[in-house]
């Protein structure tokens, strides 16, 4: 019995003994002379009905009482589990939060300042499942960074980028961002080529103003179409942008290469997304003529990076977002090595950035690494006309992969290079003359290839440049011809009939796929430097 009840029959039972109480002295109650015998049965009678009255009256209000009692315990305990319904989700979200924050490695969260808010956007944006199945991995210790990726289709970085710009908190972490839609849902596709040259005066310019088609009478067709279906498309510019007459060459060296503003569209062509500044040429005209490149290039949209007002500038990282994938660019220069015609960036001077001394390089490596999920390095580096890397870019290229890009593409030796792996980084030693000089040479368009699976493939299209037109090969034979020579100029690597190239150390090494082997390739190559343009690197194409 409740406690309500128990007071209800204790209040009915005081009553009937009150009354009946004031009936049985009701004679004494008097003093009046007593009545006689009628009226004392009478007076017994209004007493008796008065007691049944009054117990009436005691049990239905104990009735009523009883019925508003157990009508309010039910309704508050409907109204209790109406409460419960609702609110058992936030709990259970609550809880998922509580897991996630308590239970996330730094490396799982990649050092952003995940809380509760940036879990209720991720709610908000992907649902109570995504945040629940989170919880779950991160509960039973699967804390790879991967997860993010599978549960969301968008890494960490993605993911943090995406909360900054929603709610415009660390809104700094958004320049130098661009987001592209990828061509094929399932890979993430950059482009990349050696030198071309836009100087007025030079023989690739001279070509072209001869052309009718202008710029697409330099490149085949089907060339320009792979460059422009490629996700992020990034060239050197091996040259100064500034009008003729502002500004002039720097005294003493022997090549200096400018081109006129109106070259610029021509970019277009290719379906350019960023250049490359860090090199040798760029400094061609002197301060005036970095400063002006840079200004035309701003003008007409294009990104560019390895060059800077200042070293702030130079040092900027270029991040795209594709496919759920944050990639980091960065780009710096070993040459000049010798010569100081080309000058590096100060805090107060404008120049490129510079790795003879990789030490700050290194540290921009690493800062990419952390703010994103592949870093590509750019670099210029080695020897003109040798066909092998020498000894400081191996050196490099070790310390590229030690500081965590996961890929390093070279340039600057005017020759295509081989290709080799370091800890299971691709190194694209050096891709050649893209379109440069009128001598007929190998060249490529390198593709660095990101599966949906996080995998990353370095791939060759064999290409060739001739009579001052790149185009890529067709011909079974030349391509094989290609391929045989990139395999024998290329260290402890295979290749498969598409051009991919697969490290033979690693414990995955496709065997069979493989058509062409660096050990076993037996395409002869005459001698290790080609500095007058002979084309040696054509096997037994020499004028």
């Amino acid at each position: 019995m409740s406690k309500r009840c128990r007071r209800i029959k204790y209040a009915l039972v005081v009553m009937a003994y009150t009354v009946l109480l004031c009936g049985a002295g009701y004679d004494e109650c008097f003093s009046a002379p007593r009545a006689d015998a009628g009226e004392r049965r009478a007076a017994m009678q209004v007493t008796a009905d008065s007691v049944q009255i009054a117990v009436q009256t005691a049990a239905q209000m104990a009735a009523d009482s009883m019925q508003i009692a157990v009508q309010t315990a039910a309704q508050m305990a409907a109204d209790g589990m109406q409460i419960a319904a609702q609110t058992s989700g936030m709990t259970d979200l609550t809880d998922a939060f509580s897991v996630i924050l308590q239970g996330a490695t730094k490396e799982f969260i990649a050092g952003y300042a995940v809380d509760e808010s940036f879990l209720m956007w991720l709610d908000t944006r992907f649902g109570d499942e995504v945040v629940m199945a989170l919880a779950d991995d991160v509960s039973e210790g699967r804390l790879d960074p991967q997860i993010w990726y599978e549960k969301t289709g968008s890494s960490i970085h993605v993911l943090w980028l995406m909360y900054c710009r929603d709610s415009g908190f660390q809104e700094y972490r958004l320049a130098n961002v661009y987001w592209k839609e990828a061509a094929d849902p399932s890979q993430i596709v950059l482009g990349f080529t050696g030198d071309f040259n836009f100087a007025d005066d030079w023989c690739t310019m001279e070509y072209l103003k001869r052309q009718s088609g202008g710029i697409y009478d330099c490149f085949s067709e089907d060339l320009l179409e792979e460059m422009r279906g490629v996700d992020v498309m990034l060239l050197n510019n091996e040259f100064t942008y500034a009008k003729e007459g502002t500004v002039e060459p720097l005294s003493g060296k022997a090549y200096t290469f400018r081109a006129d503003p109106m070259t610029v569209p021509l970019l277009e062509a290719f379906g350019t997304d960023a250049v490359t500044l860090a090199n040798n040429h760029v400094y061609d005209y002197g301060k005036e003529g970095l400063l002006d490149t840079m200004r035309y290039l701003r003008e007409a949209d294009v990104p560019y990076l390895g060059a800077g007002e200042d070293i702030e500038e130079a040092s900027k990282i270029l991040y795209y977002v594709v496919n759920g994938r944050k990639i980091a660019i960065v780009s710096a220069t070993q040459i000049e090595r010798v010569t100081k015609y080309t000058k590096e960036a100060t805090e107060t001077e404008p120049g490129v950035l510079k790795t003879l001394d990789p030490k700050y390089f290194l540290q921009l490596i690493r800062k990419a690494d952390v703010n994103s999920d592949y870093v590509i390095a750019v670099v210029h580096w080695g020897t003109e006309g040798s066909l092998t890397p020498e000894h400081s870019q191996r050196v490099l290229a070790q310390k590229y992969a030690d500081a965590g890009a996961d890929a390093v593409i070279g340039g600057h030796p005017h020759r295509l290079q081989g290709a080799a792996f370091v800890d299971g980084v691709p190194v694209a030693y050096s891709l050649g003359n893209f379109w440069f000089s009128d001598g007929t040479l190998y060249t490529t368009l390198a593709k660095v290839v990101i599966d949906s699976d996080g995998s990353l493939t370095l791939r060759y299209m064999p290409c060739e440049q001739r009579n001052l037109v790149t185009g890529i090969l067709t011909e079974q034979e030349d391509v094989d011809g290609f391929y045989h020579y990139l395999a024998a100029i290329s260290t402890d690597v295979g290749m498969d009939a598409q051009g991919n190239v697969y490290d033979k150390m690693a414990a995955d090494y496709p065997a069979e796929q493989i058509v062409y082997d660096s050990d076993t390739s037996t395409t002869e190559v005459r001698g290790a430097v080609d500095n007058e343009g002979n084309a040696i690197d054509i096997v037994g194409n020499r004028k």
